[in-house]
């Protein structure tokens, strides 16, 4: 079979029109519909300038399929997740190529109850479907589109996941990144005691800020100035389909997704003792730690949104955290949010009455960690494989990538499924001297 170039491992994206152009949108919607026998699917869009093409022959193509359309327009992804257990729909199709470049853009899809659809489940189907060229028979009887405004009930949703009365009036600044998240924002505003300091918060196909990706060191200087300027209480900044979300505390500090998940499992283990937390491998003993005290169970998955919802239905986890700032939650049908971590965060700095910094500097004095060190390299299998041969003294997990773990410190290292890139993690107890050495040491063998 022929593989199309912009099909992914959970999603499809690449770069407009050489990988994904309407051509290939209107195949997709017409497939996706006989993929899943679909009378009703709701799709969405972010502000990139291709979005609006590609999601009005996507319509074509499922139309033609016989299927109806809901679609909600300009929104986050999450809103999708939403709006396919909401309307109960068949399935949903988010336009959005999330934190890339311009020149991109992507989808991404669920079923029924808003369950991931990912390459091994079922978008290698479509993917075969589209290249075998299957005829396309334009059905009879085309479906029909509605144009649906979801946000009043999306943000009614959220109420669900914290308590406004409990929220104090912080000092906030958001940073939208000209993405998506300021429609959302805009209508939390009037709800939420806070004072909003708002930056970039239009959507802006031109991205003149930059791509909003605060994953990236770079992106977050506006963010930093922003707190330190207003004196603000905290920062938090969201990618362009606001699906993950970043926090910065009173210093303007960067604070690593790895100690938000410790911070959300505590507040939810709080009120929910006895439940289940799913973690990723790449970070873990602070997760463990925090989890443990507070009376919960953590239970590793292999990293990635279709597989950690995976194993969130199976073990029904109530929470799953990865540290690269995706929170998932059970009562929002296992999906991943960029709002609801905002909220209850919000809330936890309010009841505790202290800082953000406070809240987790325990936790980065006790497990200190290098965050995401990324290297492009032509040969990451044989690199990996190396690193394995070096490390062999350690407990070692080969669940995902390379996890080998030593009494003082751990490291994991994960190849990425669309590039040749090697991701790398460490972290140690009590030793931030440790984790830069071994950092070091580690950079050195994966670029030499």
């Amino acid at each position: 079979m022929a593989k199309l170039p912009g099909f992914k491992a959970y999603d499809i994206r690449g770069k407009v029109p050489e990988e994904l152009n309407t051509d290939l949108a209107y195949k997709i919607g017409y497939n996706y519909v006989k993929y899943l026998n679909a009378k009703k699917i709701i799709i969405g869009h972010d502000i990139r300038k291709s979005s609006e093409s590609l999601s009005e022959s996507l319509t074509n193509g499922i139309n033609d399929a016989s299927c109806d359309v809901i679609n909600i327009g300009l929104c986050g992804t999450e809103m999708i997740y939403f709006g396919t257990s909401f309307l109960k729909a068949d399935g949903g199709i988010m336009i959005t190529a999330s934190h890339n470049p311009p020149e991109y853009n992507g989808m991404k899809f669920v079923k029924k109850n808003s369950v991931p659809v990912g390459y091994n489940s079922g978008l290698n189907e479509i993917e075969k479907l589209i290249t075998e060229n299957i005829s396309i028979k334009i059905s009879a009887k085309k479906g029909s589109v509605k144009n649906l405004d979801l946000m009043k009930d999306f943000i009614h949703n959220l109420n669900q996941f914290y308590d406004v009365k409990k929220i104090k009036a912080l000092k906030v600044v958001v940073n939208a990144g000209n993405g998506c998240a300021g429609l959302a924002l805009n209508k939390l505003e009037s709800i939420l005691p806070i004072k909003m300091i708002k930056i970039f918060n239009e959507p802006d196909s031109d991205f003149p800020n930059g791509v909003p990706n605060p994953l990236l060191p770079e992106c977050r200087s506006h963010t930093i100035k922003a707190v330190k300027k207003h004196n603000a209480d905290l920062g938090v900044a969201w990618d362009g389909d606001y699906d993950r979300c970043f926090f910065f505390d009173e210093n303007g500090d960067f604070i690593e997704g790895y100690y938000i998940v410790g911070l959300l499992a505590k507040s939810i283990l709080k009120n929910n003792p006895g439940e289940n937390i799913v973690h990723d491998p790449r970070l873990t003993w602070n997760t463990l730690d925090i989890t443990k005290d507070n009376n919960g169970n953590a239970i590793q998955s292999i990293s990635g949104h279709a597989l950690i919802k995976e194993k969130m239905r199976e073990v029904n986890a109530i929470y799953g955290g990865e540290m690269s700032a995706h929170h998932y939650f059970r009562d929002n049908a296992y999906s991943d949010s960029g709002m609801i971590p905002f909220l209850l965060i919000l809330q936890l700095i309010s009841e505790e009455n202290k800082t953000l910094s406070d809240l987790v500097g325990g936790m980065i004095e006790k497990y200190p960690c290098s965050g995401e060190i990324n290297s492009t390299i032509n040969n990451p299998k044989e690199k990996l494989e190396e690193i394995a041969k070096k490390y062999s003294g350690g407990k070692r997990d080969r669940s995902d990538g390379l996890s080998v773990e030593y009494a003082a410190w751990r490291f994991n290292l994960r190849i990425s499924n669309t590039e040749p890139i090697i991701r790398l993690n460490v972290e140690s107890k009590g030793d931030i001297l440790l984790v830069e050495e071994k950092t070091e040491e580690l950079l050195k063998i994966i670029r030499n």
